[in-house]
């Protein structure tokens, strides 16, 4: 048998009348009629007792007689069984699990820190009992090269390709391919995935400075060309319209003198000191 059965096991609720009776039965036997004989009643009671169980919701009860497997009992209740079966409590709920944080390598070599977040739960019973020793554990271990091997499929951040994917930006991406490993990681214990994200993602510490730097000038590159970009098209603009209202008539010294003006007064870090020239340009 390699895949999860019902089975359907008797009500606790009546057995528990009947070892009640046996029990009733053996003191009465021994108190009123004085002969030993009479205990066999509560002897069958106690040997009845050990099959009672119950089930919480969202938990199942897996049993087993001398290594055959009998079925699964998901139904909450109070029961009844054999009692010579042997009796596996797999809870059914939904769990988090927060994996620590490990220092890889992302595809570009560079050694980062990342941890994932996985939401997740048993489905199949059986694979979750005899398919791997611990599956609690076994959720553990695959998380971890899960995501080991995640880190090495995208890098970190691309300062050159804004197009490309990685683990900063690429998040809706990067968690679905991470949700993907794991179910198939985890299928074999009859674990399903319910999410999987990123938790945590950081440069590790010998070379966070470094790139904190990196991303510092990067992002002033590029502040500088739409500030650039943006000034050259005032510039353009101002021109185009003291031309075309006939403010003034520029030739092409006076021209490069007021973009060299207007250029340096929009693209300034600071504000800039006019200065009034009651001259000519060239006095």
């Amino acid at each position: 048998m390699t895949r999860e059965k019902d089975y359907a096991p008797a009500s606790g609720y009546v057995m528990l009348t009947i070892v009640l009776v046996l029990l009733v039965a053996g003191i009465w036997g021994i108190i009123a009629l004085r002969n030993p004989v009479v205990v066999w009643p509560m002897v069958i009671a106690l040997l009845l007792m050990p099959g009672f169980f119950f089930i919480n919701p969202n938990a199942s009860m897996v049993l087993v007689l001398f290594g055959d497997y009998k079925g699964t009992v998901k139904k909450n209740g109070f029961y009844w069984v054999n009692p010579l079966f042997s009796k596996k409590s797999i809870s059914l709920r939904a769990r988090n699990f927060d994996s620590e944080k490990i220092k890889v390598n992302d595809k570009v070599g560079n050694p980062i820190q990342i941890g994932v977040i996985l939401v997740w739960q048993v489905r199949d019973t059986f694979k979750a009992a005899f398919e791997v020793d611990n599956y609690e554990n076994f959720v553990r271990i695959q998380s971890d090269a899960a995501v080991r091997k995640l880190a090495g499929m995208y890098p970190y951040d691309n300062f050159d390709d804004d197009s490309e994917v990685t683990l900063r930006s690429g998040h809706d991406e990067v968690n679905h391919t991470l949700e993907e490993n794991l179910r198939n990681r985890l299928e074999i214990a009859g674990i399903h995935v319910i999410e999987a994200r990123i938790g945590y993602l950081a440069y590790a510490s010998e070379i966070a400075s470094a790139m904190l730097r990196r991303q510092q000038a990067a992002a002033v590159v590029s502040a500088r060309y739409k500030i650039v970009e943006g000034a050259v098209s005032m510039v353009q603009m101002a021109l185009d319209h003291l031309s075309k209202q006939q403010v003034i008539e520029l030739d092409e010294e006076r021209k490069a003198a007021m973009v060299s003006n207007l250029m340096v007064v929009l693209c300034a870090d600071k504000d800039v000191s006019p200065v009034v020239n009651t001259g000519t340009l060239h006095n």
